[in-house]
């Protein structure tokens, strides 16, 4: 059915929610960063802008909105330069947007906050509630960042999977486990492995087809452990 040809009786038939959510999104103007962070020196857009902007435009189109906690995580996130305990606070919100008609829009949003006293959970509604209205009523925000402008590159060697490990190293900085001799410590450990076990060298020396212990590479000195794993005290030794 075309746009022209709905009557306008099947028009006030809908939800009011939907043309009412419409209506701020068309009243509502920019919000733009007007406080700052005297820590970091970076602006920021308040829960108060936020408030300010939409109070008139949800007033005009009688659109409230009715917070739920569905979840709430607390946790201790260290301690500041003074002693004071960090609290990180996740919750998980359901808000309801409701119509003068009784319809309703639901939509969960996920806020993450640290606080020093007890004002987490308070932190996380705030800025809950505040993307919540920017994404909802696609408020204008002059020049919030987009998350594909800028790429966050982990500190080398921390919470890297082996395939980004494998990509950022040399190859000459990851020999191959076969390419490793044993250590001096390995060939004690093996010698030791020898007495208890009262076999001799001369098996892993075929085994390997080398000379000496020495020889060993790390993947040959693990077989051999694993030989010995299997391998019982050399008789009467535990009765001596």
């Amino acid at each position: 059915m075309s746009v022209e040809n709905i009557s306008t009786h099947e028009v006030e038939t809908y939800p009011v929610i939907y043309r009412a959510i419409a209506g701020v999104i068309e009243d509502i103007g920019t919000v733009g960063k007007e406080k700052v962070n005297k820590q970091q020196g970076f602006k920021y857009r308040s829960i108060d802008d936020v408030y300010n902007a939409l109070h008139p435009a949800l007033a005009k189109n009688k659109v409230f909105i009715v917070p739920e906690i569905l979840e709430h995580e607390r946790t201790e996130a260290g301690k500041t330069k003074s002693g004071t305990t960090i609290v990180r606070s996740v919750c998980k919100i359901k808000y309801t947007l409701y119509g003068e008609d009784g319809s309703s829009v639901e939509s969960v949003i996920v806020g993450e906050a640290l606080d020093m006293a007890d004002k987490a959970i308070n932190k996380c509604m705030a800025i809950a509630y505040k993307y919540l209205c920017f994404q909802i009523f696609c408020i204008p925000t002059e020049e919030m960042l987009d998350p594909d402008a800028e790429t966050i590159e982990p500190e080398h060697g921390k919470q890297q999977s082996k395939k980004s490990i494998q990509k950022s190293r040399p190859k000459e900085d990851t020999p191959r486990p076969e390419d490793v001799k044993v250590t001096d410590v390995m060939v004690k450990t093996m010698n030791a492995e020898l007495d208890r076990t009262g076999l001799s060298d001369a098996i892993l020396l075929k085994l390997f087809s080398i000379n000496t212990l020495n020889e060993m590479n790390v993947v040959q000195f693990q077989k051999a452990m694993k030989k010995f794993e299997m391998t019982p005290d050399k008789k009467g030794e535990k009765d001596e």
